[in-house]
């Protein structure tokens, strides 16, 4: 990937000169920075490839989202907060965000998750199943992840178990019951369908939509990138 230009806006000047060192390791590089959002949209001349943003938690941060969203909409644009409560997160949805992140991440994890973000796909907390099936959100999010499984035969989600536990080929056909070969096209047709190049990139993908969490409990950190919700593939 090539390097990606970011738009950063938050408060926190040490935070934003911290995040953009860090940033420097991965094709994303912070061409300018903003306090506010209100400052962003005040500049609109400027331009990046992706609009990284932490909006505030006062009552007026969802209708500053949706603006900077309807003045950048060539922009994906990630929200990158401290908190997360269901209204936000749903107002996020309804303002047309491409990810929604935790601060307490690791750096490799938002790499991997603003990568996500640039081929195309929607990121949101690992934990966004929690408060769906916990009925604190309202359901609209879940549409989203059955659309982005939509195509994935059963035995091509099992495989996706499979690679996010390191397996080879032929532990996967012996522990599923198949040949290395049945794998093997298996395989193929997956990579396909969720635009992965390699392995790694699938069980990237996997991990990201929850995909061998259902035997887990939710980590304590978010160490790994987020889920994510929707894809171009």
């Amino acid at each position: 990937m090539s390097t990606q230009t970011v738009l950063l806006i938050d408060a926190n000047k040490l935070f934003r000169e911290g995040l953009s060192r860090l940033l420097l390791d991965v094709p994303f590089r912070v061409t300018a920075e903003y306090a506010s959002v209100e400052e962003a949209i005040a500049d609109p001349s400027i331009q990046a490839d992706l609009v990284l943003v932490d909006p505030g938690e006062d009552a007026g941060a969802a209708s500053r989202i949706g603006a900077l969203r309807r003045q950048r909409p060539e922009s994906p644009l990630v929200i990158l907060t401290g908190g997360l409560d269901a209204r936000r997160l749903t107002q996020a949805l309804e303002a047309g965000v491409s990810g929604y992140l935790m601060k307490d991440m690791s750096a490799d994890a938002l790499a991997q998750s603003l990568r996500l973000v640039m081929m195309g796909e929607k990121v949101f907390p690992t934990h966004l199943a929690e408060l769906l099936v916990s009925g604190q959100m309202q359901p609209q999010p879940a549409s989203e992840i059955t659309a982005l499984r939509k195509g994935l035969s059963q035995r091509e989600t099992q495989i996706l178990r499979c690679l996010i536990d390191g397996d080879s080929n032929k532990i996967i056909a012996s522990s599923l019951g198949i040949t290395e070969a049945t794998v093997k096209v298996h395989l193929k047709s997956l990579l396909r369908k969720i635009n992965a190049v390699n392995r790694t990139q699938a069980a990237i993908w996997a991990m990201n939509n929850g995909i061998g969490q259902a035997d887990a409990a939710p980590a304590a950190n978010s160490d790994m990138p987020a889920a994510a919700v929707g894809a171009s593939a």
